[in-house]
């Protein structure tokens, strides 16, 4: 049994760093392939290299990966403790 907490922290963490290195990437790397309009899209109301919009970012970051969690987490324990039942009544 995976526990809620753990995994939806560690998740939001990840995607929050996650985001973190490529907006590193994107600064230290030539506009041709930057990242920034990937970002754009997949973050709502992200701005690159503003600071709001990196504040914004990261917390949406965090946020989408946290909802992972939550979402992965009582699936993954519905579906184990289902083939638990399963075998020990076989």
């Amino acid at each position: 049994m995976l526990d809620i907490k753990v995994v939806s922290l560690s998740l939001g963490l990840f995607t929050a760093i996650s985001f973190i290195v490529c907006v590193i990437y994107g600064v230290v790397t030539p506009q041709s392939i930057h990242m920034h309009e990937f970002l754009e899209m997949a973050l709502p109301a992200f701005k690159w290299l503003t600071f709001w919009g990196f504040a914004l970012g990261l917390v949406e970051s965090f946020l989408f990966g946290a909802y992972a969690g939550l979402v992965f987490v009582p699936i993954y324990n519905f579906l184990s403790r289902r083939s638990e039942s399963k075998k020990s009544a076989a």
